[in-house]
């Protein structure tokens, strides 16, 4: 089968891999964008049909395409966001080619070349040469779901957060969510809004106020650098692997969720799942806490926020308050089960919202650690020509969004360029200054 020679093979047709192929247009490189279904297809398939993105649409215009709509502080839907990806490659020309499986990337035959292989959907099989590869695939390819899901009873439905769509396609009965993150509570908000009944196990996860103080914290981010912390500059690694925060882009200005508001609306709240055995399941009794440590994030920004604003002199209303961001008393009772027997609670459907993982095992290369993760520094592989970029903290904190996409996408294409073009003569210069 023949090969086609390129500079640059592009895997991925999401934000990243659009916003990178961008940057190569503007400097003339030769280059494809191979996509294994539509533009945006994490978007559309692993999301449920109520979704809204937790971002403003201010923030997700990709590069020399800024969000110029009539609802700047809306929130779009994942179908949205995908279809303005289609807009997005027809308005610049990019070379995309959807329906295309990258199934191997490694060294070609000789002269530092790489091999990329796929399978379009048709069972064809296609091969490119190029001296780059970016891997704009993103890090949500696997459902991660825990061992004791095997055990759980056969009469109870499983699904994972990306193949759950909506409450009326579940079996009948009640609904228990696994895992207390964004997603996990949104999805608890999708099922309470259908009428369903709800058991949630949650964890310890971050919650933030939607919006404080006239504004969404996503914008006061923005003003405040928080967005454009760099991954060098972080001291405590644990942050590079936070839970995303409890908000919701749900309604005409998004919301605040909250356990407490939760539980509240009638949700059964359970703690961290721990074992099932026969029809029961059995979990942790640390909701009170979990409850807290949410409280105190929430509390920890507004305290931020109301210090920006004083420290700066701005103007900005006076603080303000959310139902839902609104506590529990310290000696309130909190209704929570530590265990739930799935017969008596006719559950007939589990949702595991714990997670994906990468899958990068078609990359033949030394670019992964043992566990499968990417192995750079912003962006750029220990191997050379070999680049990723679109997930969260790869040289920023807005790298894992559609606003940092911008600035990674031109680094890397600047790379790419010198990688392509290499000038041996900065370096001379540089040496003959340094001994000057």
């Amino acid at each position: 089968m023949s090969r086609i020679s390129v500079d640059v093979v592009v895997v991925g047709g999401g934000q990243g891999g659009l916003g990178t192929a961008y940057y190569l247009a503007q400097a003339g490189l030769d280059f494809v964008v191979l996509e294994r279904g539509r533009l945006g297809e994490t978007w559309l398939s692993q999301r449920w049909d109520s979704f809204a993105l937790n971002t403003p649409n201010w923030m997700n215009g990709l590069p020399g395409a800024a969000y110029n709509g009539p609802d700047p502080f809306g929130f779009m839907t994942h179908a949205e966001l995908a279809g303005s990806f289609e807009e997005y490659a027809e308005r610049f020309g990019l070379p995309v080619r959807t329906g295309v499986t990258v199934t191997g990337v490694g060294p070609s035959d000789g002269g530092g070349r790489y091999l990329v292989v796929g399978e379009t959907n048709d069972g064809e099989q296609v091969l490119y040469e190029a001296d780059s590869v970016v891997i704009a695939s993103g890090i949500l390819q696997s459902p991660r779901v825990p061992p004791v899901s095997s055990k759980i009873p056969d009469h109870v439905v499983q699904l994972h957060t990306g193949s759950y769509k909506s409450p009326e396609v579940l079996p009948e009965g009640a609904v228990v969510v696994v895992g207390g993150g964004q997603s996990g509570a949104q999805i608890v908000e999708d099922l309470r809004g259908a009428g369903r009944p709800v058991y949630f196990s949650i964890s310890k996860a971050p919650r933030l106020p939607r919006r404080y103080r006239g504004r969404d914290f996503m914008d006061w981010w923005l003003e405040m650098g928080l967005w454009d912390v760099e991954t060098d500059d972080v001291d405590d690694p644990t942050i590079l692997t936070t839970t995303n925060p409890l908000v919701s882009g749900v309604g005409p200005l998004g919301h605040s969720v909250s356990y407490q508001q939760l539980a509240r609306d009638g949700v059964r709240l359970m703690g961290r799942l721990e074992d099932v055995v026969g029809d029961e399941m059995f979990t942790d009794d640390k909701v009170v806490e979990y409850m807290r440590n949410a409280d105190n994030k929430s509390e920890e920004l507004r305290d931020k926020i109301d210090l920006f604003v004083e420290e700066r002199g701005l103007t900005a209303p006076p603080p303000d308050s959310d139902p839902a961001d609104r506590s529990l008393a310290i000696d309130e009772h909190v209704d929570y089960l530590r265990r739930l027997n799935l017969t008596e609670a006719d559950v007939g459907t589990i949702i595991w919202c714990t997670g994906f993982t990468a899958d990068f095992s078609w990359i033949d290369l030394p670019v992964t650690e043992a566990t499968g993760k990417p192995v750079h520094h912003n962006g750029e592989a220990p191997v050379p020509g070999i680049y990723f970029i679109g997930f969260p903290w790869l040289s920023k904190r807005k790298s894992g969004v559609v606003l940092g996409i911008g600035e990674d996408a031109q680094h890397i294409s600047e790379l790419i360029l010198e990688h392509h073009n290499p000038v041996p003569s900065r370096v001379a210069d540089t040496v003959g200054h340094e001994q000057a």
